[in-house]
């Protein structure tokens, strides 16, 4: 292998330009040439592709974003686009690709090698942590801080005026910014997608609470079974009715995604980013580089996309314990 490629797909996250820094280096270092896929499949099929050097990745490890840009492709899912993105790969002579993204980006990467055979080795770059075949993805340390700054300011004025906030964090599919930003802000309650909700206990807590608390932090992943945080405290407030109350919603959004990424986010990066090219050179061809239990791990795309990744178990109980 001579030539390999990086790009970035799907949502961006901070850390990735981190990753994308450590594959151009380390493929330098490996004596390859490397390219920069310029918006992810869209630009594979459009043909931005260009030669990136050490200098091209220089003053990037801090930013957040990605400097290769990121674009979602309904072309890229039909043949004819696939077909048009391996003749670009084809006429730069790329033999390898390394792909910064997390489901969606792996889902393609699999079917492009079962159809052209280009090995491919991803590195997980998603804030929602989904992503089984590692403890943690790139970006999410930097979201959940990110909430939890937000989480932090928003206390302090439920405190001075005896409010109850709904405060709505990402997570479609699984609750792990909602989890740890909530057990880290002291919310009163979290509420995920992977454990059902219910209103009516959520009332009769908040009105035991009202005991001893005078304000309440409720995190609610925008995927929970009971609706965004606008609902929930829609329902929540005609069941506790009490006029004495002042409910408010903040929902974070796309903050989430942006901001320098912390050191935990870039070192990760790195370290995915070097794994990946070494990867492609050990003869991986399908496979995602991650971290577990501190060590470096390759899982097939199969299983990163294919199985549930579960909420950990003690942090579940926290949420419990903690929110007495």
């Amino acid at each position: 292998m001579k030539k390999i490629a990086v790009f970035t797909s799907g949502g961006d996250s901070p850390g990735m330009n981190a990753c994308v820094r450590a594959v151009v280096r380390t493929a330098i270092f490996k004596g390859l040439e490397v390219y920069g896929i310029y918006r992810g499949y869209e630009g594979m099929i459009d043909g931005e592709i260009k030669r990136l050097q050490s200098h091209s990745v220089s003053n990037i490890v801090q930013r957040g974003g990605t400097v290769l840009k990121s674009a979602r492709s309904m072309e890229f899912k039909t043949p004819e686009g696939r077909k048009k993105a391996y003749d670009n790969l084809t006429a730069h002579g790329i033999e390898g690709l390394v792909a910064i993204g997390g489901d969606g980006t792996f889902t393609g990467a699999k079917l492009f090698f079962e159809e052209y055979g280009i090995p491919t080795v991803g590195c997980p770059g998603t804030i929602d942590n989904d992503l089984y075949g590692t403890d943690y993805t790139i970006g999410f340390d930097t979201a959940v801080n990110t909430a939890l700054e937000a989480i932090d300011k928003i206390r302090d004025t439920a405190a001075a005026h005896d409010r109850i906030f709904f405060i709505e964090v990402m997570g479609r599919d699984a609750g792990f910014i909602a989890v740890e930003s909530g057990i880290g802000g002291g919310a009163e309650f979290v509420m995920v997608p992977e454990t059902h909700t219910d209103l009516n206990d959520i009332v009769k807590s908040l009105k035991n609470l009202r005991k001893s608390k005078s304000s309440s932090i409720i995190v609610v992943a925008e995927g929970d079974d009971a609706g965004n945080a606008q609902t929930i405290m829609e329902k929540v407030k005609t069941k506790l009715n009490d006029p004495s109350k002042d409910f408010k919603v903040t929902t974070l959004g796309h903050i989430q995604r942006g901001g320098n990424p912390t050191a935990r986010d870039r070192v990760l990066a790195s370290r995915c980013g070097m794994s990946a090219v070494e990867g492609l050179l050990a003869g991986k061809q399908f496979h995602m580089a991650g971290v577990v239990n501190q060590e470096v791990v390759f899982t097939p795309f199969a299983d990163c996309i294919g199985k549930t990744k579960p909420l950990i178990e003690d942090h579940l109980k926290l949420m419990k314990i903690l929110s007495i």
